[in-house]
């Protein structure tokens, strides 16, 4: 299959902060916290494994990381079976970062896979308007 047939969500946000301090938001849990999972078992580094937990929803996933960049990208295997995460942050500016978040990878097809999709968009989606307002507004939505 051809890379631009793959079935991939993809989310996008401007953030008005610089692109250090938004990539500090996704490697760090303490910031993480406040507008996505509840509990981490560590901070993000290439080559390590660390579980995400949703306390609230008594779930966790086991994440692998599989590559950063500073203040550039970080790439993730989650869940079981396991997916793809990209996170890219843009520097537009000295104060504005671009995050895009695409998941890849389903090993679905059909209604599944459909679903799968629309989950995920929706959930990305819902981790960038918190990040957007806990960076930018110091406010936690607890959307999730």
């Amino acid at each position: 299959m051809q890379a631009d047939k793959i079935p991939t969500v993809e989310t996008q946000m401007l953030i008005r902060k610089p692109a250090s301090t938004v990539f500090q938001a996704f490697i760090d849990p303490a910031i993480t916290t406040n507008f996505w999972f509840t509990k981490s078992s560590g901070k993000l580094a290439t080559g390590k494994k660390v579980v995400w937990e949703w306390e609230m929803y008594g779930i966790s996933i086991n994440v692998f990381v599989k590559n950063i960049v500073q203040d550039k990208s970080i790439t993730i295997e989650w869940g079981d079976p396991a997916t793809t995460v990209t996170f890219e942050f843009i520097a537009l500016s000295d104060d504005s970062t671009y995050v895009i978040i695409k998941n890849f990878g389903f090993n679905k097809t059909g209604d599944e896979l459909s679903e799968a999709i629309k989950d995920n968009t929706g959930g990305f989606t819902t981790v960038l308007d918190g990040l957007k307002a806990y960076l930018e507004h110091g406010l936690q939505l607890n959307l999730i």
